[in-house]
């Protein structure tokens, strides 16, 4: 089973790829607040169909480049 996300894009300046950042909520060990953390992927867009600020579902691919390794599945 193939890692899914969701996310948000928030760059498609570049050709065939967009930058997605999934965010998520972490617990404080120590303190037991809850707290938003996010990352950002490199996804891989064939068709040049998702722009900015759509959501977006990703899925862990192979390696496509240097340091892409989601697709885009689907918008929501």
């Amino acid at each position: 089973m193939r890692r899914r996300l969701q996310g948000t894009i928030v760059s498609d300046k570049m050709q065939k790829t967009v930058v997605v950042q999934v965010d998520r909520m972490k617990t404080h060990p120590k303190y037991k607040k809850r707290y938003r953390a996010s990352n950002k992927h490199k996804a891989h867009d064939e068709k040049g169909e998702y722009h900015v600020g759509d959501k977006v579902i990703i899925e862990e691919t192979r390696p496509i480049s240097k340091d892409k390794r989601f697709r885009v599945i689907a918008k929501i």
